[in-house]
Parts: structure tokens; sequence; C-alpha cells
């Protein structure tokens, strides 16, 4: 089977969907790369490189769609609303595309490409389960953001990160605290203690205390009563606007004391709670940073404009949409690694195979057929149960 490359066209975006060093393990399972000319320059990898490990260059981006059985790429149509319509008049009926796709929210995006009766699998949607780990593009791409908004942060706050010791006398470390110790959260708060700041830190979930203690930074608890704090998936569940009221009122004090506050709250399909509220921000010291990894939905501040400076009251706000795009050499790195694993999962014998008994492929397949497959989607469309659909 042949695997097309194209070029990211979405603005910004500089990572790839596979780097030369992946291309042995594809051909091994029958799988040929076709990499639209200068795809991975921009991430630091060149034509020559691919060709070196077997690829082959198309002479145009539409060789590369027709050519291929399957599109792999980092921002599929759904996830790239500026250019992406582009791509789906070069998608012929039978066609698979696999990368990000943002289904949950881009539903005309997945209604289109099932009228053309194109098969996509949309790989936020990947179950974290062991057996998933290693194709979870989300987690790879969220450990990048959570160690990139700490150096933001470091760049951005006057002040040093570390406690030193010097002739001038002694400097107190920058104190910095992280709302959401997902895998983002996570990566900042032990980024920030590699930087030497004073971490302190707060999750709905209350399992992920040791975690968060075992990396040096203390767990900020809060007695609120929740209900389920997690899904399945083990992302954190929304809660009611009682809840976030009370929890802003109990953080407030918290914010306060910060010189860096990194929010990092996401609900899958559901717009960004709000954390941090105006008032917090003015309650916050002068020269503070807010460094809001939810900008892209929403914001988890009230003052987060998507990919814009904000600065209220001597506190500067960014909201950084798409960090790991600033890394896109390890950015693709890893991303490569978790597009091979699930291609070489799908792929056998040089086609793709439907295991609707495998929860990989279940979860992560959203068209097929002329139809949207997946469950959940399904019921967001008002559509019956496929099991059940006349």
């Amino acid at each position: 089977m042949i695997i097309g490359v194209p070029k990211e066209t979405f603005p910004g975006e500089r990572r790839v969907a596979l780097i030369p060093a992946v291309l042995p393990q594809l051909a091994k399972a029958q799988m040929q790369v076709l990499l639209e000319r200068s795809a991975g320059t921009a991430a630091g990898f060149a034509d020559a490189e691919y060709e070196q490990k077997g690829a082959r260059i198309a002479a145009t981006r539409r060789d590369v769609f027709d050519q291929a059985g399957a599109i792999a790429q980092v921002r599929t149509p759904g996830a790239n609303l500026a250019t992406g319509r582009d791509d789906i008049a070069l998608l012929s009926p039978g066609k698979v595309i696999v990368g990000l796709a943002e289904p949950l929210v881009e539903l005309d995006t997945v209604r289109t490409l099932a009228e053309r009766r194109v098969t996509s699998f949309a790989l936020e949607l990947m179950p974290r389960i062991t057996r998933a780990q290693s194709m979870d593009v989300l987690s790879s791409m969220a450990s990048i953001a959570g160690y990139k908004a700490v150096i933001l942060a470091a760049g951005a706050v006057p002040r040093l990160m570390p406690m030193m010791m010097t002739a001038a006398g002694t400097l107190t470390p920058a104190n910095v605290f992280v709302i959401g110790a997902g895998v983002a959260g996570l990566q900042a708060i032990a980024t920030a203690r590699r930087l030497g700041a004073r971490v302190s830190a707060y999750d709905v979930r209350p399992a992920v205390k040791e975690q968060v203690q075992s990396l040096g930074a203390k767990f900020i608890e809060l007695p609120l009563e929740t209900g389920a704090a997690e899904d399945k998936g083990g992302y954190a569940k929304a809660q009611d606007e009682t809840f976030y009221r009370r929890q802003r009122e109990m953080m407030l004090q918290a914010v306060a004391e910060s010189h860096v506050v990194i929010t990092t709250a996401l609900i899958p399909g559901r717009k960004a709670p709000v954390l941090v509220t105006a008032d917090m921000v003015r309650g916050m010291m002068p020269g503070s940073v807010v460094i809001d990894l939810a900008a892209e939905r929403g914001g988890n501040c009230e003052l987060t404009r998507a990919d814009e400076a904000v600065v209220e009251n001597g506190v500067t706000i960014l909201g950084p949409t798409n960090l790991p795009a600033t890394v896109p050499y390890h950015a693709s790195q890893m991303y490569a690694r978790n597009m091979t694993a699930f291609l070489l999962h799908i792929v056998q014998a040089n086609e793709v195979k439907f295991d609707m008994s495998d929860e990989i492929t279940v979860e992560t397949l959203v068209t097929k057929g002329g139809e949207v497959v997946h469950p959940r989607l399904r019921q967001m469309m008002g559509l019956e149960p496929a099991a059940t659909k006349a």
C-alpha cells in the first residue's frame, strides 16, 4: 500500500506526519511512502533523507492524493479549516485519511467526508488503553506543549526561575502554579522544577496527587465535592458551573501568590472551563504571567485571546494554540512514531483491515462507506446507532 504524506498547509504548521526514520518499519509491512516535495523541510527533514530511506517524491500534491491508498497528515481537513477544504476535493471515494481531525467539534467536515465516501480515522479519539499507548498522539503533543509553556513563561516573566545565591544576595525562586495535572500539566511541572522554580499544582482528580508530588511539586487540595472526576478514557470530566465558581474562589490565593500560572484544563469536544477570572488576574502581582494552554477552546482564563498577548494590570496572558509546531523536529518525530504504530495496527496484507471487535479501530474510525460510523458522533448528529439502523 502507498502511504501519501502531503505538506501541511495549516498556517504556522511545521510538523510532518512521517519522518525518514520510520520508513523502514513501514516498508517491512509492504507500505511505501509517497511524499509531497518539501513536506518535511520545515521540520528539519530533507527530501533526500526520505529518498535514502525508500520514499518517492511526488511531482505535485494532487499526485500524492491520486496515487496513495491512504493519506497520513498531522492536520486532516477537520483540523485545518483555513485550507483543508482544498484537500477534500482531492479525496476520491474509498480513499483513507489518518490524522488529527477535530471530529467532536467539526461535524460539518465529518458529514462532508462521509458524503464523499472517504474513510477517515481521527487520532485524537484514540482510547487510553495500554495497547494504544504507542499511538497516543494527544499525549505526545501535550507533553511538548507543557514543556514549551514553561519556556514561554520563563522568557516572559521579569524574574529568574531558580533560587540563586550571589555576591549581590540571595534571589528567591519563582512561584509556578499549574492548573490541571494531565500530560501537559505534569510535563510543565517537571520542566518548571528543572528550572528551579517552586511549583504547586491542582487537579480535579485527587488520584494525580501522588504524581504531582513525585515530581517535587506541592499538590493544592481544595475541599470540593465532585461527581465522577474523569471519564473512561482518563480525561477530566466537565463539572457544573457551581463547582467551577467554588473552585475559582478557593484557588484565589494560590493564583495571587504565583508569578506564573499555567492552565491546561481541557474537556474533549467541549469549550474549556473558565478557571481564572479577570478579577483573579487583577489580584496577581504586576509582572506575573499566565500561559493558557486551553486557548484554542476559548481558554481557561477569562481574558485569554488565542495567539495574542493580553496585558491586564501589569499581568501578561499568553494563549498559544499550536506549541508543538514551534518545535517541529521532535514533535514530528513523536507524531511519526505514533502514526507508524497506528498504520502497522490497521494495515495488514497491503490493505486496511476493519476489525470492529478491536477497540482501537472502533474508537478512531469516523467515516466509512458513505456513513458516519463512530457511535459518539452518530449520537451527536442525531443518527440512530449503527447496529440498529434500518
